[in-house]
């Protein structure tokens, strides 16, 4: 999803890892080397926040498929929630440009900190679910272009059962669909 809000806006994505900065002030000098119009990811927050307050050593995040360029530093993280806060909101709106900082956390109550995610910090929140039987039959049409399948109720009831994401579905299809071509 960044990766296309990225292509779509025509925007910088920067990933930074919280473990590996030092300090808030590298923060603010990493915020400082963004481009005006780009998209700051800080992927699994809950993670992030608990390596920043209890000076974890720092490690490199792995990459996903997204262009993106990763800044970080290797040493321990003296982090704060009052300097991630800054960051986030006070140097934001003093810094200008273009900027969206898009926040991932695989356990939504890491956010429950109203500090954290109050109007203004996080405006939007959308659960990434797993996979329904609707989202597989759109899945179906665009990569298989399926609209029925005497399959489809077998599918139906494992997608009941099963603990599959919309991206685990469309792999799948995406691959047959290949070896089909």
């Amino acid at each position: 999803m960044i990766a296309a809000m990225a292509n779509h806006l025509n925007y910088d994505v920067y990933d930074i890892e919280l473990a590996s900065v030092h300090t808030n002030g590298d923060l603010r000098k990493l915020f400082a080397e963004t481009t005006r119009r780009s998209i700051v990811v800080i992927e699994d927050i809950d993670r992030s926040l608990d390596h920043a307050t209890t000076k974890s050593s720092a490690r490199p995040y792995p990459h996903s498929t997204c262009p993106a360029r990763t800044l970080w530093l290797i040493r321990p993280s003296l982090v704060t929630l009052p300097g991630l806060l800054s960051f986030m909101d006070g140097l934001w709106s003093a810094h200008g440009g273009e900027r969206i900082i898009v926040v991932t956390t695989n356990w939504s109550r890491a956010l429950d900190d109203p500090a954290l995610a109050r109007r203004g910090r996080m405006d939007v929140h959308i659960e990434m679910s797993y996979c329904e039987f609707g989202a597989f039959m759109t899945l179906a049409k665009n990569y298989l272009g399926v609209d029925a399948h005497p399959l489809f109720y077998a599918v139906e009831e494992l997608l009941r059962v099963a603990d599959m994401t919309p991206a685990d579905v469309a792999e799948c299809l995406m691959s047959r669909s290949e070896r089909a071509a």
